[in-house]
């Protein structure tokens, strides 16, 4: 449906143009480093997987990518668009999904949609024919079009989030954990949708720290740890002969613990 394909505009670059680009991004809060010069390229097309364990600066970083957080230093760049010298025509490109999402709470899924089209300068027309789109397929019709945005369940929620990313047709979409406390049923139909829009030429930066999540679904990876960029590449180079998590827990450096102690717990 067109609701979910990726739009292409003439504010864009080159098919040899990154999606996404973050040269040397770094944030300090006080004495602590969140960030630490981090660079990482998604090209067109890509599904790409950006995980660490938590406190990793993952959503610090992806904060600073999309324009909700300045950093200190560093540059942000959307199909070769700086998201903070041009921050009208680099969000044009892209929707965002960030790690607890704040939405109007007394709107209904269709009148949420509305409210922020009409924000978008999409036409009327234009914004209900999406609006009813991307409600049929985030399945939140029916009952679920009777319910207010503070009565969603975290599924719901994860979801009119998604449709609210979508809304203005982006081609590059840049998710914080959405599936996060997502029910099986919701995930499975956030995962067709986000294939949909990368087999439709979309691009897609996802964080998580689920990694059997970014096996199935990515074909590029970064590891975070520190606040640094430890590995990136193909999922498979990235792999190697392991699981992602095998590799991930060396990669990071952490010490798995659980084998000792407890002995209260045994039968």
């Amino acid at each position: 449906m067109s609701a979910v394909q990726p739009q292409v505009d003439d504010t864009g670059g080159t098919p040899e143009t990154a999606a996404f680009r973050l040269l040397g991004l770094h944030k300090v809060f006080g004495e602590y480093t969140a960030v630490d010069r981090v660079d990482l390229t998604v090209a067109p097309g890509s599904f790409y997987g950006l995980v660490g364990p938590n406190g990793a600066g993952k959503t610090t970083a992806l904060s600073m990518a999309v324009g909700l957080l300045r950093p200190d230093e560093g540059r942000s760049l959307v199909f070769g668009v700086d998201v903070w010298e041009d921050p009208l025509s680099a969000r044009k490109l892209m929707g965002v999904l960030p790690d607890g999402l704040a939405l109007p709470e007394r709107l209904t899924g269709r009148e949420l949609l509305t409210y922020l089209g009409q924000l978008r300068g999409l036409d009327a027309k234009t914004t209900a024919d999406r609006a009813e789109e991307l409600l049929h397929v985030m399945e939140l019709t029916g009952d679920a079009e009777r319910t207010l945005v503070v009565d969603y369940s975290t599924g719901m929620r994860k979801k009119i989030g998604l449709a609210t990313a979508l809304l203005h047709g982006p081609r590059l979409l840049v998710l914080d954990e959405p599936f996060e406390a997502v029910d099986p049923v919701s995930a499975a139909t956030i995962k067709r949708i986000l294939n949909r829009f990368v087999g439709g030429g979309g691009s897609v930066l996802l964080s998580s720290h689920v990694m059997a999540l970014v096996e199935q679904l990515c074909d590029t990876v970064a590891v975070m740890a520190r606040g640094r960029v430890v590995a990136e590449g193909p999922l498979a180079e990235v792999r190697g002969a392991t699981t992602l998590e095998e590799t991930f827990v060396e990669l990071v450096g952490v010490r798995v613990g659980g084998g000792e102690g407890l002995s209260w717990l045994a039968s």
